[in-house]
């Protein structure tokens, strides 16, 4: 997962900041969900999914496709 929350976050010219942001987390911490450090909770990765309107198995790498 950490690859494809990085790719999305990048294609929609977002910062790990203004994502922490609306996500109400510290940059750090996001900036560990992006590299595999720490597990996204389900509630952030559901946020995440609405956030870049895709699916949570897309999000998740189960689905290819958005």
């Amino acid at each position: 997962m950490k690859l494809r929350i990085r790719d999305l976050r990048e294609d929609h010219d977002l910062t790990q900041q203004r994502v922490a942001e609306i996500l109400m987390c510290d940059q750090s911490l996001y900036s560990k969900y992006e590299r595999g450090e720490r597990s996204l909770p389900l509630e952030l990765a559901v946020k995440l999914a609405d956030l870049y309107n895709v699916s949570l198995d897309y999000l998740v790498g189960k689905e290819y496709s958005k």
